[in-house]
Parts: C-alpha cells; structure tokens; sequence
C-alpha cells in the first residue's frame, strides 16, 4: 500500500528466571499440576500483605542497563484494575506513572539498513492465571482456570511507535529476545509464554505526522507469527479505509490456523483501569551504588559480541550474526575454535552441519551430541590430511549419532590413504587392467580422467588423497 505507512509499537510481557512470585514465596517452576503452586498472598486473600522480589528487581534492573535506560531513583507500584476471572483479587499490581526506567533503545538490522528503536519504559508487574476453555456443549463453554501462574514476575517493555514493518517487528524481538536470554534474566520461550508480545499498529497516509487509530494484536507466539499477523493487519486496515469503513480502537486476537485477526472486544483505554498507588506497598528506591554493582555484572551482550567475532576471528558479518545468536551457541563456537584454529573452516562446520543437523531434530545447541572439543578434532584430522572430505561428512556422522570420538574413529576405520608409493602402485594396476580407455584418454578423450579417478577410489574405499590420486593419475596416464 504505497499510500499509507504503518507505526508499529511492541509491548513485550517477559517471565522472569526468579525462583519465587513476584510478591510472595511461591514456586515458579513450570509445568505443576493446577493450583498447587499458590497461597493468600498471590490469590489475594484479604488481610495479606505482598512484598517485592529483590531479585526481580535485580533482573529488571540489569535489562534497564543493557538497554540503555535511565534507572528512576524512586518508583511505585499502582493497582491496574479490571474484572477476569484468571485476576482473583480483581486487580493487577504494576506500574503505572512512576515506572523503575525509561528511554532506552534498541538497534536493528533489516537488508542491511541498521535502526534504532526506543524503548518508552521497562516496570516490573505480576503475571494473571491461565484459563483454559476445556469444551463446548450446546451453548455452554466450560473453562478452567490455573492460579499457578498468578503472581509470576513480569517485565513489560514497551517500544516506541518507531517500527514500521513486520520485519522490522520480527527482528526487534529476536534481538531483544536474545539481549535478555544473554542476562539470564528470561529463557525466552514463546511456546510456554515467558516470552510473549502484543503489538499495537495503525496506519496513515504517508507523510502525516498525525497517528491513525491504534488496534492491539494478541496471542502471537513465534516470530514468524508476528511478522504475519502485522502483515495481516496492515492490510486489513487498509483495505477498510480505502472502502470508507471508520477504524475503531479495539483488541484482535491473531488466528494462526486461518492467518487473520478476529476482533475480541473494544481496547480499554488507561482511565478504564482506574490506577492508583498501591496502598500495600511502599515506593521503591534504588540505590545507585547496587545499579553500579549490576552494571558491573553485565555480560557481553549480543551486539558487542558480533561485533568483536567479525574483528577478532576474521568471520563475514553474516557467520558472526548466527554465531552470537544465543550465549550457549557463541560458548560453542569459541570452545571450538580454541580446539581447532581456522575460524572460518569451524564456523562453516557449526552453521551448516551442526546447527543444519540439529534444528532437523529440534534440538539446542546445549543438546549437541559433539562436543566443540571433538569437532575441532575431527577438523584437526582434515586440516592435516588423514581424513579427506569426504570422510569427514561420514565422521561427523558417526560423531552426532553415537556420540563417537574421531580419534577412536580413525583407529577402527583408518584414515586417509597419503603414502605416494601406494597409490601409485594401485594406480599402475588399473592402468594395466584397462588399456582401452588408457588408449582414449591418451587420444583426448578428457572425460576418461573420471572413470580412472573413480577406478582409484573405489579400490581404496575411498580413502586415498584425492589431490594425490589427480597428480598420479595425470603423469602416470600421460606415460
């Protein structure tokens, strides 16, 4: 639609990798059965009193840093008011007015174009309970609901309306994905939905300063499927304006089976939840010397990574991208080239046999059944001459599905054939035995080259030099 543009901002909800609630002792672990992870405080029981997770605090604090945010020296939690079944005290402690940090960023690379988004805020919350909607019988729907989840500690990130596309959405959330699977701070998992986002999106003619009506997009859980839904959605909206329908402020859920956004209810505005400070908790200051203390304990992010892995090994841009995707995968790669010294020839070997073999079967590279120290021996053997390529796929092999070291390999099986005298006596063999397409081939028939390359290999199983075997060939064919 060369007519209109579409503002795209991202509200991230992120689980935090805490061992307790965000206001009370509870387990977080995932997958317990229903309603056993609970007590009064998360179930707003009256008379109960909530208390911050310090190391909550810590987490979001470290995310604030790693993205460039100014830290408030004070901030307060407010109750977000609304009436669900899966909120059991009816309301939502967040933050509203005084969020813990504000104005950040976060850069993004699309066809090479690099591009900052802003970051409004990171607060802290608590997740809501899970409802599941077991069935339909005639008109009655029965749902569930898990309190489990209720209380988890929650980090919501909001951009700004500075994206544009759906790929530029797509890629905003995997780099903030793996800024924060590189703190620790959240596992990022989509599926089980400690990762989540809701996209807001509105159109307007291009070079109009003024936002168009903003819709919010739910239940987005893959990349893929937010780069859909927005695509979706962009079109949707422009469609109906161009047919002079009036856009309303609404909530859509995205349909993955169907890839459309089906209307769910029109969008609250912020006077809806009726906030106010939360009369149970007491502000919270931080201090800048623990905001020091954090700072100083930030890893290596993704960015900076990528960056120092083009420099220091000598990769393209583009291997050193897939190589820092998570901290693990960046782990690996390191450790191997510590065990084998040619960057290059190891990054080709992680991205495409490992990784290649690895998403196959659903596997991370932290399931990797060769360890970085075994692959870089096996290239060690390649890079000397007693394996040849050819062998080395068929290592490679053996090493993913049993686990085998290729030292051990090479005792049972052998290497590659190197002695000239040999080879050379083998070739003399086939020569002899085949004196037609010897004729031929000393008659300018190139082509015969091949069957005598293939002779040669087939009598030593495949082991023999091939760059030995050429030279022979030639000077011993040409007489």
């Amino acid at each position: 639609m060369p007519d209109f543009e579409a503002v795209i901002g991202l509200e991230v909800h992120a689980e935090l990798l805490t061992r307790s609630k965000m206001f009370c002792g509870c387990s977080t672990t995932f997958g317990a059965p229903p309603n056993t992870q609970t007590c009064p405080i998360c179930l707003g029981m009256p008379g109960v009193l909530p208390v911050i997770n310090r190391r909550a605090v810590e987490f979001a604090i470290r995310t604030a840093l790693a993205l460039d945010c100014t830290i408030a020296p004070m901030s307060r939690f407010a109750r977000k008011n609304y009436f669900y079944p899966d909120i059991p005290k009816a309301y939502q402690i967040s933050q509203y007015e005084l969020p813990l940090s504000e104005h950040g960023h976060v850069t993004v690379t699309v066809d090479g174009a690099p591009k900052r988004v802003g970051i409004r805020r990171v607060h802290l919350e608590e997740d809501a309970g899970k409802l599941t909607h077991a069935g339909v019988m005639e008109e009655a729907v029965t749902s569930l609901v898990d309190y489990n989840r209720c209380g988890m500690p929650l980090m919501e990130i909001v951009s700004e309306p500075d994206i544009r596309t759906p790929e530029e959405a797509a890629e905003y959330l995997r780099q903030l994905r793996a800024i924060l699977v590189y703190l620790g701070v959240c596992d990022g998992n989509m599926e089980e939905g400690s990762f989540r986002c809701d996209a807001n999106v509105s159109i307007r003619p291009q070079g109009v300063r003024e936002l168009g009506t903003k819709v919010e997009v739910k239940n987005m859980n893959s990349f893929k499927n937010v780069q859909k839904a927005l695509d979706y959605e962009i079109r949707r909206q422009g469609k109906a304006v161009e047919g002079g329908e009036r856009l309303v402020q609404e909530t859509r859920l995205w349909n993955a089976d169907q890839e459309i956004t089906l209307s769910m209810r029109t969008k609250e505005y912020a006077h809806d939840y009726r906030y106010f400070p939360d009369p149970d908790l007491v502000p919270l200051v931080v201090e800048p010397a623990w905001i020091e203390e954090i700072r100083k304990s930030l890893p290596e992010l993704p960015d900076a990574k990528r960056t120092r892995f083009a420099r220091e090994y000598g990769i393209p841009e583009y291997d050193a991208g897939v190589l820092t995707a998570s901290q693990a995968l960046a782990d690996y790669y390191e450790a191997a080239v510590r065990a084998h010294a040619d960057p290059k020839t190891v990054s080709n070997w992680v991205m495409v046999e490992l990784l290649g073999r690895l998403n196959k079967d659903g596997k991370e590279i932290t399931a990797s059944p060769i360890t970085p120290a075994r692959l870089g021996a096996m290239l060690d053997l390649l890079a000397n001459g007693t394996i040849s390529g050819k062998m080395a796929k068929e290592f490679f092999d053996e090493m993913y599905g049993a686990g085998a070291d290729p030292a051990e390999i090479v005792k049972q099986k052998g290497g590659q054939i190197i002695d000239q005298g040999q080879v050379e006596a083998i070739i003399q063999e086939i020569i002899a035995r085949h004196p037609g397409p010897v004729a031929e081939y000393r008659g300018g028939k190139e082509s015969t080259f091949n069957f005598f390359v293939g002779q040669v290999m087939r009598a030593t199983k495949g082991k023999a030099n091939p760059q030995l075997v050429n030279d022979l060939l030639r000077k011993l064919l040409q007489g």
